[in-house]
């Protein structure tokens, strides 16, 4: 798909055209393989439907929840803690969907960070699944409802991107990094894995699934810190480049117009991005923001 500089020249010989022309058949070639702008739209569309709605679903159902205000409430009467019927369908519309994450992302535009969302999925399923097998809804809606909470925000600078309304993906990518990083590294391990690590041990003890629960809770903790460092890395070249450029996850081909200066730039040796070009999750040009 990339031919080196030695390829090149051997295929200038064979067929009588410049390298130049030669670089040109094979990007359009690989372009072909790109996929298109509406798909991208329809895959962030969906899921930036589904963040907006279920996240203010989860902060209407626990703007009137004693353990919203006061986390200690997560663990009194443990684990004879009533599941009300909005609890229940808020737990099930969850799990529903990052089981479909899980098998989409297959199918769905290839990311650099595939296995690292295939980590995140599989934490997330587990410690759902775990949480309402032993009756921890209740810190088990805080952390559905936390990480919600930017998600959406993502998806919409995508969306925005798309459509090539680039200073509103501008602008919803900065409000997403900052809503990001205030929520996952500032509100979660101080707010979160503070009730799971410290108060829950203080009033029930260190039950015997304590350390799985806990456990799976630092690895999301680890996966926000790399991915609050790619936001800010792509922040920094904003800063820098006057917008948004690519995103740092993102891996589609380099658009005609950056290939041909490179080309130029290189005296016919072929060099291609290694990132491509672009979704914070989606992918696209240079100076654009792309995909996760």
């Amino acid at each position: 798909q990339s031919p080196d500089g030695r390829r090149l020249e051997g295929l200038s010989k064979q067929l009588d055209w410049d390298v130049r022309k030669i670089q040109r058949w094979f990007r359009q070639r690989r372009n072909q393989d790109k996929p298109s702008t509406l798909r991208k739209f329809c895959e962030s569309m969906w899921r930036f439907t589904f963040y907006f709605s279920i996240f203010f679903y989860g902060i209407r159902f626990l703007w009137t929840a004693p353990w919203f205000w006061d986390t200690r409430q997560c663990w009194y009467n443990y684990p004879f803690q009533p599941l009300t019927s909005r609890l229940y369908y808020y737990y099930i519309l969850e799990l529903a969907f990052y089981w479909s994450l899980m098998f989409s992302q297959f199918t769905d535009i290839k990311r650099k960070d595939f296995l690292i969302m295939f980590v995140h999925h599989l934490a997330t399923i587990g410690l759902i699944t775990f949480s309402y097998m032993n009756n921890m809804v209740r810190v088990g809606t805080l952390v559905l409802c936390l990480h919600d909470a930017s998600d959406f925000l993502l998806e919409a600078a995508k969306l925005a991107n798309y459509a090539k309304y680039q200073r509103l993906c501008d602008a919803f990518f900065m409000l997403f990094g900052v809503v990001f990083i205030v929520t996952r590294l500032g509100i979660y391990p101080f707010w979160i894995l503070n009730t799971t690590l410290f108060e829950s041990w203080e009033l029930i003890g260190p039950y015997p699934s304590w350390w799985l629960f806990n456990g799976l809770l630092v690895t999301l903790q680890v996966l926000h810190i790399i991915w609050s460092y790619l936001i800010v890395r792509t922040a920094y070249k904003a800063l820098v480049r006057g917008k948004v450029s690519k995103d740092d996850r993102s891996d589609v081909e380099s658009s005609s117009e950056e290939e041909d200066v490179t080309c130029s730039s290189t005296k016919g040796a072929l060099s291609s991005s290694s990132n491509g070009s672009n979704r914070i999750n989606g992918h696209v040009a240079a100076g654009q923001w792309t995909e996760e």
